[in-house]
């Protein structure tokens, strides 16, 4: 049937259908490319914000290394691979807190000091304590934030609250594992969160598990802390040897899937104290059950007598150091400060 033939209202009822048809396909059309953008929106929020899980699998084996340190005489209980580079994780905590506490010991800060949170902080992947961008945190929630939950966001909170950004807090940390004698060590970031150029050793690592203790024994005592509530959540500390070893009084587990497992813990019994670093453990289990090993092996042996030099900060390159920590036959002599 041609269209003249059609009758007028006809022409008028088709032209109104194919109108509505023309209408709701857009609105389809719409609709559906609005669930694709919010599906992919959804997908990168999801990517964005969810705790990575560990690839690894049966075969997993990072790059080990340990040592025991003797804490009274300074000297090197035992050694594996303890110069050779690895990434330090969130044992890079360590060091943000010990930025912190010198802020504390100045006046600078005070426990009750609110920091502001800035997006970049609040942004930061887990684990976190899910800050809120224009929001503050006190100072005392930011360390016990860092001590049990290793909170990543915390971290920031506080590098961009003493350095203005955490890109220059790194090179403050930088700055001072070279004044304390960490030579091998290079921070890039407030967290540990992964970065190839942030390396340290296990050497260093137990070197600043005991300098901390001896700059700040008032502050050292947050790494004790078994939880933290924080807005209702309760977060237990991820250093299970806590209670459950005798003497463990801290300091910091640490992974990535680049490093492992890490543990830097601290151990007093009766007159003797060991600091212990395993890095590059297979889980959770094996290294705490390695660094059990190492414990009931080494803090029989400590000496209860106190003759190690004290470890002190120096302005110059060659930074202050112990001397039965680095063997000067293989890498020279270093200043030390009595």
């Amino acid at each position: 049937m041609s269209l003249q033939k059609i009758s007028p209202w006809r022409r008028i009822l088709a032209a109104g259908l194919l109108a509505t048809l023309t209408v709701a396909t857009f609105g389809w059309d719409t609709a559906d490319a609005k669930s694709q953008r919010n599906a992919r929106r959804d997908t990168h929020r999801a990517a964005t914000h969810k705790r990575p899980r560990a690839i690894h699998g049966p075969n997993y084996s990072p790059p080990y290394a340990a040592i025991v340190v003797d804490d009274n005489s300074g000297q090197v209980l035992h050694a594996e691979n303890a110069d050779a580079p690895r990434h330090p994780a969130s044992l890079t905590k360590i060091m943000t807190l010990y930025l912190l506490f010198e802020q504390l010991e100045a006046g600078r800060l005070r426990l009750d000091s609110e920091l502001p949170i800035s997006a970049t902080a609040a942004q930061q992947p887990p684990t976190k304590l899910s800050l809120r961008t224009g929001k503050t945190l006190t100072v005392e929630d930011a360390i016990k934030g860092l001590v049990t939950k290793s909170a990543n966001d915390a971290a920031v909170v506080v590098g961009e609250a003493i350095a203005g950004s955490e890109a220059d807090f790194a090179k403050l940390m930088t700055q001072k594992a070279r004044a304390l004698g960490m030579i091998s060590t290079t921070y890039i970031n407030a967290s540990g969160l992964p970065a190839d150029e942030q390396i340290t050793t296990a050497r260093d690592q137990a070197l600043l598990g005991r300098a901390i203790q001896v700059r700040f024994p008032g502050y050292y005592r947050y790494f004790s802390t078994p939880s933290f509530r924080f807005r209702g959540t309760e977060m237990r500390n991820h250093n299970a040897l806590l209670g459950q070893v005798e003497g463990v009084d801290g300091i910091k587990t640490g992974y990535t899937e680049a490093s492992g497992y890490n543990l830097v813990a601290s151990v007093r019994r009766a007159d003797r104290h060991i600091i212990a670093v395993v890095l590059g453990g297979k889980s959770n289990a094996k290294r705490d059950a390695r660094m059990r090993q190492l414990i009931e092996q080494f803090i029989p042996v400590a000496t209860t007598q106190k003759t190690a030099p004290t470890i002190v900060e120096t302005a110059g390159r060659n930074a202050a150091y112990i001397d039965t920590m680095w063997p000067t036959s293989l890498f020279g002599p270093l200043n030390i400060h009595p």
